[in-house]
């Protein structure tokens, strides 16, 4: 498989919002609790995987073959991961849940 840079900056995207998280909340703030909840509930179906995981699931419902995703994949995977993050920041800040 030839590299990725999107599947490179996919990698780094997650990272970085899995340290977000960690320093939000070790500071007191709110991070993104609930997140990976959110996520099941707006799929619709539980599985073993993290929240990366379920925003692969939700961009990429036929699945896919390997965790460094192919360009055309990994793009769509960031597209539908922003879009995500807008949506259940919204329902965060309004109260409500998915």
């Amino acid at each position: 498989m030839k590299f990725s840079a999107h599947a490179s900056r996919l990698d780094r995207l997650e990272a970085f919002l899995d340290g977000y998280d960690q320093h939000a909340l070790r500071h007191g703030g709110p991070g993104l609790r609930d997140w990976t909840d959110w996520l099941i509930a707006k799929r619709g179906q539980i599985c073993n995987h993290g929240w990366s995981g379920h925003v692969r699931h939700i961009a990429l419902p036929d699945g896919w073959d390997h965790w460094d995703l192919p360009q055309e994949q990994a793009r769509l995977v960031i597209e539908v991961l922003f879009d995500l993050l807008d949506e259940y920041l919204a329902d965060r800040e309004a109260g409500s849940t998915c």
